[in-house]
């Protein structure tokens, strides 16, 4: 009774557990929060995007993704062999346990009436599974603890998936283990299957599993002679062979049994057996509860999510979008791969911020999705996270779940900036992505951000103040500047104007960018850095090094626009952390 209702009670919180996980893809969202993104138009437009895809021909890129990167992970396979194997030896140890152990009386009794767990292949094929399980993991612990080399961190869900899984195969061997020993497995066994009443016959038989399956006997020693081996032999081949193979077929059970046996007899009379079943049993049963609200549940959302992202057309859907994303995020495994991959990891060795790695960064986004509240330094961290990322997708390349991190940290980033959480990195060319995506941003949405950057890092004036001269720190950090030190050669013959790109792009160019290049020159040899800030042009500039080039004094033009912003940036950084 008690187990049935355990089976029940952590089904049920499995279930559970996938419908609040499945109902979270379509309630959040990663990027902003939009009216129009209602659930009931998200599953229409999910609904809608499956009908479409099952109806055409890009099911054969689904089937085609189904077995070369679900199946044989062949994404994994190019990235990193060891990683491959530990990968194919956890999920092949699983898969032939689950199908060979766990739904065997559902799955294989089906294919094979006579089954019996006791009998070959069976035997051995559990075994084998739970030494392939017991491999992978070793090789998973050799990589993140002792070879270290695929990311610096290793975060509680993964200790605690380790330990799960761990416990559930430890277990499975030492129970397999104990019933090859115990002598009242045996005798239960006997006097239910055999059906020995007569005692020289069941002695007979007893010794013979003593002499070759394992079994410690309280009152039985060896060596037994050979007519009582003979007898046994006889009984066994009758009563037993049906349903039990050679003790030896299980390898590891029968390998961890022979340093038990000193110890056998008296964990038998302890009941071991029993407490190690229950054990093996309930740690499963918290397991299958757990799994939807575990690292593991990746098992899940990465094939899910290499599908999906295998037949979604470019950006595809607003609405569709969002529930990708929000599927990518449970999708991650926590592998590292990402920041193995990362243009701008090595920043965390000076900057140790979290969020900077790829990885890590996951985790955090999957509270600002979820709208949890995170006060003004969590939500800093991120955003440098987020603006010191390059866009240049190698992290979205290694991701063996297919997820599309550059387009999750583009929805973070305008998430952040919808909360009106400025970021001054906008205003630089590092935010060229921002730029490309601006079709898919609304207008004011996307200059409300910029505007607000540049009003805190320049000031209230907007470059219409009154001229007034500033400190003079400023300028004497620019003329001892390695790149910028070159501004007193300057005499203002604007060559840097003419040669501007970003000039040249407007028909009244002083009308939109305020001060032009030669004039952001004369203006901070007079020390006007309100004016010097406020100008779009310090801001525009492409970094293109154009006017740097072209200057006949040689100044360099461009080093110096790239200090200005530096340094108004790292002032107004510093006053908010």
């Amino acid at each position: 009774m008690f187990h049935k209702a355990a089976l029940l009670l952590a089904l049920a919180v499995f279930g559970a557990g996938i419908i609040i996980k499945v109902s979270a893809w379509f309630r959040y969202s990663v990027g902003p929060e939009k009216a129009d993104l209602r659930v009931s138009r998200r599953i229409a437009a999910a609904l809608k995007g499956i009908g479409g895809t099952f109806f055409s021909r890009k099911v054969l890129t689904l089937i085609r993704t189904f077995f070369l990167e679900v199946i044989f992970q062949s994404h994994v396979l190019k990235e990193d062999l060891l990683r491959w194997f530990a990968h194919m030896c956890i999920y092949g140890g699983f898969a032939m346990l689950f199908f060979l152990h766990v739904l065997d009386n559902e799955v294989v009794v089906h294919f094979y009436p006579e089954y019996a767990s006791t009998l070959n292949p069976f035997l051995f094929l559990r075994d084998a599974g739970g030494a392939l399980i017991v491999i992978g993991i070793a090789l998973a612990i050799y990589r993140r603890f002792i070879k270290q080399t695929h990311r610096p961190m290793t975060s509680r869900m993964d200790i605690a998936a380790m330990v799960m899984v761990g416990a559930i195969v430890l277990s499975g061997f030492l129970l397999e283990a104990t019933k090859i020993t115990s002598e009242s497995t045996f005798q239960r066994m006997a006097e239910e299957y055999a059906g020995q009443t007569d005692a020289p016959e069941l002695q007979a038989l007893e010794s013979y599993w003593v002499e070759n399956f394992g079994v410690v006997s309280s009152s039985l020693r060896g060596p037994f002679d050979k007519a009582t081996l003979a007898e046994g032999k006889t009984s066994h081949q009758i009563n037993c062979a049906q349903c039990h193979s050679s003790a030896q077929w299980g390898f590891v059970g029968y390998a961890v049994s022979i340093p038990m046996r000193p110890v056998a007899s008296a964990l038998d009379g302890a009941g071991i057996t029993f407490f190690l079943m229950w054990a093996h049993y309930l740690s499963s049963l918290f397991l299958l509860a757990y799994l939807p609200f575990s690292k593991m549940f990746h098992i899940f959302t990465t094939p899910l999510s290499l599908m999906v992202n295998s037949v979604m057309d470019g950006q595809g859907a607003p609405a569709n979008v969002a529930t990708r994303q929000m599927l990518e995020l449970d999708a991650c495994m926590h592998c590292g791969a990402c920041t193995l991959r990362c243009s701008v990891a090595v920043t965390f060795l000076e900057f140790p911020n979290a969020n900077i790695l790829p990885s890590e960064k996951i985790a955090s986004l999957k509270k600002l999705a979820a709208g949890k509240v995170l006060d003004p330094k969590e939500l800093r961290a991120i955003q440098q996270g987020i603006v010191l990322c390059t866009n240049c997708n190698r992290c979205g390349v290694a991701c063996p779940a297919g997820i599309k991190l550059r387009d999750l940290w583009f929805s973070a980033r305008e998430r952040l900036l919808q909360h009106s959480i400025e970021e001054y990195q906008l205003l630089s060319p590092l935010a060229y992505y921002r730029g490309l995506q601006r079709d898919n941003i609304q207008e004011n949405d996307y200059q409300k951000p910029l505007d607000l950057a540049l009003k805190k890092v320049a000031g209230d004036t907007s470059g219409k103040g009154p001229l007034r001269a500033g400190e003079k720190t400023m300028l004497g950090k620019l003329n001892t500047s390695i790149q910028a030190n070159s501004l007193s050669e300057c005499y203002r013959c604007v060559t840097c104007t003419n040669s501007c790109p970003v000039v040249h792009n407007f028909k009244h160019p002083g009308e939109v960018l305020g001060l032009l290049p030669h004039q952001i020159m004369y203006a901070i040899s007079l020390r006007y850095w309100e004016q010097v800030f406020s100008s779009k042009m310090l801001w525009d500039c492409l970094g293109c090094y154009q006017c740097q080039d072209n200057c006949p004094q040689r100044v360099s033009v461009t080093d110096i626009l790239y200090e200005l912003k530096n340094r108004a940036i790292s002032r107004r950084y510093d006053e908010l952390t």
